[in-house]
């Protein structure tokens, strides 16, 4: 294995991965954008690369000495662009191949990251159209996709709900047409990142007072959501969800950087982790950067520090 740091003392030429065909390609590009700017700040090459079919030819033509892997979503996030840079043998960042595949199936990294004492939400799988015909659980409750990012197609059924809403039809399924039903946890949203192997401060995110919770617009819309950094929590809860993220992080073998999610309710006192983010947004709105600026990392170099981390074997 040959990190990337070991590639001798000219400038790294470093090929950032951007775009993709998934739902979450506009997010990607903006974070592509601004990892580009950086990394050229911080005296790299830079070749930006919009993904496609033709990857492997593309960076074939382009030689990189790193690929910055700044995809979101399905072909970027789960394990099958870092199975590509591992068959090409070109170093990237964040997480490998299997780390990205678990990541990514929520209920997979349900199962893994329970054992290793993470409290999970509840939930399981249905098939959508049963789902859409009848309550698959007592509201409330929430129906998303078993392996999509930044909360896409994510559906709230409310308490006193007679039906299940028609949009729940509309939610992208598994091969076996099947999605994610869990238990909704009132209170607080909350974030913790991992870089490395040290976890970040704790932010409470609030939505915007016109949306029902911290869903797309709430995460990369201008004014979509208040951070509050740190979250005003009691020091056991603060210990415990950056505990938490980084057991979550270690047991699923990321790499790089990660961003767990969690819901806390103040008042029964419980929490519950809901996914983990491989990719996590590096947009101007994103949560991972500002998390590292608190911890005294600015931007630029955070992703510094990403390029240096990347090896393959990961």
């Amino acid at each position: 294995m040959k990190a990337a740091n070991d590639l001798g003392p000219r400038p790294l030429h470093v090929a950032v991965l951007m775009g993709g065909r998934s739902a979450e390609r506009e997010v990607s590009l903006s974070s592509g954008r601004d990892c580009a700017t950086a990394l050229e700040e911080e005296g790299f090459r830079v070749t930006r690369v919009d993904v496609d079919r033709n990857l492997a030819t593309v960076l074939d033509e382009v030689q990189p000495d790193v690929c910055f892997n700044a995809l979101h979503g399905r072909w970027g996030e789960d394990g099958c662009v870092q199975g590509l840079l591992e068959l090409l043998g070109l170093p990237y960042t964040h997480s490998g191949v299997l780390a990205s595949s678990l990541a990514m199936n929520k209920e997979r990294t349900k199962e893994i990251v329970s054992r290793h004492g993470v409290p999970v939400a509840p939930g399981i799988l249905v098939a959508r159209d049963a789902a859409a015909e009848a309550h698959a659980m007592n509201p409330p409750y929430v129906a998303k996709p078993v392996a999509e990012g930044s909360s896409v197609g994510v559906v709230i059924v409310k308490s006193g709900a007679n039906r299940p809403p028609e949009a729940i039809r509309k939610i992208a399924t598994t091969r076996d047409g099947l999605i994610m039903v869990e238990e909704f946890i009132a209170g607080r949203e909350l974030t913790c990142g991992v870089i490395g192997n040290d976890a970040t401060g704790v932010i409470d995110i609030v939505a915007a007072g016109h949306l029902e919770f911290y869903d797309y617009e709430a995460k990369y819309a201008p004014g979509g959501s208040r951070h509050i950094l740190p979250a005003d929590l009691p020091a056991a809860i603060t210990e415990a969800i950056q505990r938490h993220a980084l057991a979550a992080h270690r047991a699923l073998g990321c790499r790089g950087v990660t961003r767990s999610d969690f819901r806390y309710d103040d008042a029964t006192g419980k929490l519950a982790f809901l996914e983990i983010n491989t990719q996590p947004g590096m947009t101007p709105t994103s949560l991972v950067p500002e998390l590292a600026a608190y911890a005294g990392m600015s931007f630029g170099k955070l992703v510094r520090w990403l390029v240096e981390d990347a090896s393959v074997d990961r």
